[in-house]
């Protein structure tokens, strides 16, 4: 059955006053005659896209199948509509544990669930050195297990120190699989970042956190990515990166992307929640552990969305910043777009920046249940 929603939509050409029909794909945009462009009606978006997301309304990923399914029905609730189920560096039966649950929702999306489109396997080949919030099992390349995890569960996007990789053979493993690297958790300086970007790594996890920083005279894998890197994911919670790095990193990375690195408690009160091996606790605006350290987030992406737009975003740019590129990172030319033949994923927004519907591929997300 076709659908409709009526509003200002925004199209890869720009905005439309108009209508969009839909049924699990998007049938047609058309100008409607007298629907006004100016603000204060419905803002119709593509679909927020989330590359790293941990867990959310009480569950994390390394819990398995069903909390796969809770975070994923829980950020649908506030725009996302595809994800990737992202993993912690855990004892390695953990990890299968939760590539065994992940490859079950990702053959199998159930209604009012985000599309989980595969996993962010971040760690276990981390440098032990800059672990962040990671539970302490870093551990060194291993084509052979990194094998068996891929036959477990579709990973699209693996986080990569060179430390533990030092001949680039889990590099070029991965880059065969067509499978994104992206240079995190790591303690190397410009140099080696550097010739990593030049070998064709990816993009950056969670830029400016878990990183050599940027010194003038040392400029550390942050200024590497500055200076080389086409793609980089950034937490825009506006508590891991300070609004002006934020800017900086706009300018300087052509494909900046926004994700949440959200935890079991996005969506939910304060209080402790799990984090893989850790308990973490939520306050306000952030998650951290016992000692402090910030340990994931509470971030929703129609939050990212808002607080792009509060450090000076343009609506269309906070828009590709959370859904087009991230899309684009994947080779997904069906989503991330409002575009005849796209699948129907839409988020729509109201003058105030607050989700009033969602739809995943064509289906319509209840707002108010899990």
């Amino acid at each position: 059955m076709t659908k409709s929603l009526e509003g200002r939509i925004l199209t890869p050409g720009g905005w439309v006053a108009g209508r969009i029909a839909f049924d699990t794909h998007i049938r047609g945009i058309e100008p409607v005659d007298g629907l006004a462009m100016e603000a204060g009606g419905p803002v119709i978006l593509p679909g927020f896209i989330d590359l790293h997301c941990h867990g959310g309304g009480g569950a994390d990923a390394m819990e398995g199948e069903a909390s796969i399914r809770t975070l994923a029905r829980t950020h649908a609730r506030h725009g996302t509509t595809s994800l990737l189920a992202t993993t912690m560096t855990s004892p390695v039966e953990e990890i299968e544990t939760a590539l065994d649950g992940a490859g079950r929702v990702v053959a199998g999306r159930r209604p009012g669930e985000a599309r989980v489109l595969g996993v962010h396997l971040e760690g276990p080949f981390i440098s032990p050195d800059r672990l962040g919030a990671q539970p302490p099992y870093a551990i060194p390349a291993d084509l052979a297990r990194m094998a068996d995890f891929c036959d477990r569960a579709d990973i699209r996007v693996v986080t990569w120190a060179p430390e533990a990789d030092p001949d680039g053979s889990l590099q070029a493993f991965l880059a065969a699989r067509d499978i994104r690297v992206q240079l995190g958790h790591s303690s190397c300086d410009y140099e080696t970042a550097a010739e990593a970007f030049s070998r064709g790594v990816d993009g950056v996890t969670h830029m400016f956190n878990a990183m050599t920083a940027l010194h003038h005279r040392a400029p550390g894998i942050v200024g590497a990515a500055l200076a080389h890197a086409e793609h980089a994911e950034l937490i825009p919670d506006l508590l891991h990166v300070h609004p002006g790095a934020i800017r900086a990193a706009l300018r300087a990375i052509p494909s900046l992307y926004a994700v949440t690195d959200a935890t079991a408690a996005s969506g939910m009160p304060d209080g402790d929640y799990r984090l893989g091996r850790h308990t973490v606790r939520k306050c306000g605006n952030g998650v951290r552990l016992d000692d402090g350290t910030l340990a994931g987030s509470c971030l929703t992406m129609d939050r990212a969305f808002a607080n792009f737009i509060a450090i000076g975003l343009a609506p269309e740019e906070a828009s590709r910043r959370t859904s087009t590129l991230a899309a684009d990172y994947l080779g997904l030319a069906d989503r991330g777009r409002l575009a005849p033949g796209a699948w129907a994923d839409i988020v729509v927004l109201d003058a105030d920046l607050k989700v009033t519907s969602v739809h995943v591929e064509g289906e319509s997300i209840d707002l108010d249940h899990a």
